[in-house]
């Protein structure tokens, strides 16, 4: 079987997604409420899938101290409270879970 056309519809169904916002609403501008909406959709959608991530392992909840990549979103979710640096952030958490990987 050709994976072809799959990969095909996907692609145009997606353009033709992000396309009908830009079509409908880019010449007036969004909506005010719908502006506030929208800008807590990427924080959602990282937030999703960090935890699921870090929570998660084997398929269950993993929150004990036995956790590594938990200790190190600790650390990191600690820095991006204080500094409010992605790249910071980013940096710390992975430097913590690989310094934590290697001790044990």
């Amino acid at each position: 079987m050709s994976w072809l056309p799959i990969f095909l519809a996907a692609g145009l169904l997606t353009f033709a997604t992000r396309l009908s916002f830009i079509a409908l609403l880019g010449h007036e501008g969004f909506p005010p409420l719908l502006k506030r909406a929208l800008r807590f959709v990427p924080p959602a959608v990282l937030s999703a899938i960090i935890c699921m991530e870090v929570v998660v392992r084997d398929g269950a909840p993993a929150l004990g101290a036995g956790n590594v990549r938990l200790l190190a979103a600790a650390l990191a979710a600690l820095v991006a409270w204080r500094t409010r640096s992605v790249l910071l952030t980013v940096s710390i958490g992975m430097a913590a879970l690989w310094t934590i990987q290697s001790l044990l």
